[in-house]
This record gives structure tokens, C-alpha cells and sequence, in this order.
């Protein structure tokens, strides 16, 4: 059965504003978890709003995982996965993904789960918290490493170009 709509314009709004509050203060005063926080309850309603099986376990899993990155962040707990495994990375269903950071890899979870969300839902405010949780997530990345942005981005391009 389909969630409410009622207020659901009104607080995907209002998410949105805090949202970008969030990312402007914890840009600027350069503490990552400040926009981890912000976007806890995008992710929190997405849980909610999420219906179909696919929709509802990449939700679930983007909440373990903002959760996680949350701990991670406060707790300033460095995991590189690459140094675990011995390698920088690997194909993950005929893509690479470069291995770095836990820090790092989880906003990145969270960004590709947001657009599996925003492909696989119907309804249009799912879609807007998944756009609102791509933005979050890059955000992230961009917060606790500017530079990894600027990598994770040209990753992005380079993939894409490949698969054309």
C-alpha cells in the first residue's frame, strides 16, 4: 500500500533545507560528521517511504551503512580496504571498484544505492530523497577527503566513457 502523501512535499522540503545546512556548516567548519548527521534522516524517511523488495533492501542497507560511516567518522577510525586486501581493486559485476578508505567507500555505497533508488522507484518523492542522498553522499566524500572527490569523480568519467 502506498505511503501517505499528505505532508510528504512538506518534509522532503524541509529535509532538503537541512540538508544543504548541513553541508555548508560542516564544509566549512571541515567536521565530516556534521553532514553525516544532516542526512541521517533523509536516509530515515527513505527507509520509510521505499515499498518494492529492491527499493526497500537498498534503503535498509544505505542506513546500516550511514550508520556506519557515522561511527567511522566520529570515532576517526581509518580502514583501508586496499592495505587489507593486497589490492587496489577489483570487477564488481563488470565494473571496477577501486578499493581505499572505509570512510571513503561508504559514501560511496550510499551514492550508488541512491541511484539504484532513483532508477527503480515509481514515486517522486523517493526520487527526491534519492537525489537528496547522491548530493549527501558526495558531500561526505568531499568533507572528509576534498581530494578523494576530485578522484572518485574522475573515476566516474573514465567509466563512463568506457562504457560507451
Amino acid at each position: 500500500m502506498a505511503k501517505p502523501t499528505k505532508y510528504a512535499t512538506l518534509i522532503c522540503a524541509i529535509l532538503s533545507v537541512l540538508l544543504a545546512i548541513g553541508i555548508l556548516l560542516g564544509i566549512i567548519l571541515e567536521i565530516p560528521w556534521i553532514v553525516v548527521l544532516f542526512l541521517l534522516p533523509v536516509v530515515i524517511y527513505q527507509v520509510y517511504r521505499t515499498e518494492g523488495r529492491s527499493t526497500k533492501w537498498a534503503s535498509w542497507v544505505m542506513l546500516i551503512v550511514i550508520i556506519l560511516e557515522l561511527i567511522f567518522v566520529i570515532f576517526k577510525i581509518d580502514f583501508n580496504v586496499a592495505e587489507f586486501l593486497g589490492s587496489e581493486g577489483e570487477y564488481v559485476a563488470g565494473y571496477y571498484v577501486q578499493f581505499g578508505d572505509l570512510k571513503i567507500l561508504f559514501p560511496t555505497l550510499m551514492a550508488a544505492l541512491a541511484i539504484i533508488l532513483f532508477v527503480r522507484t515509481r514515486g517522486k518523492y523517493t526520487k527526491w530523497l534519492a537525489v537528496l542522498i547522491f548530493i549527501g553522499a558526495l558531500a561526505i566524500v568531499y568533507a572528509v577527503d576534498p581530494a578523494g572527490l576530485k578522484e572518485l569523480l574522475g573515476f566516474g568519467v573514465k567509466e563512463a566513457l568506457y562504457q560507451l
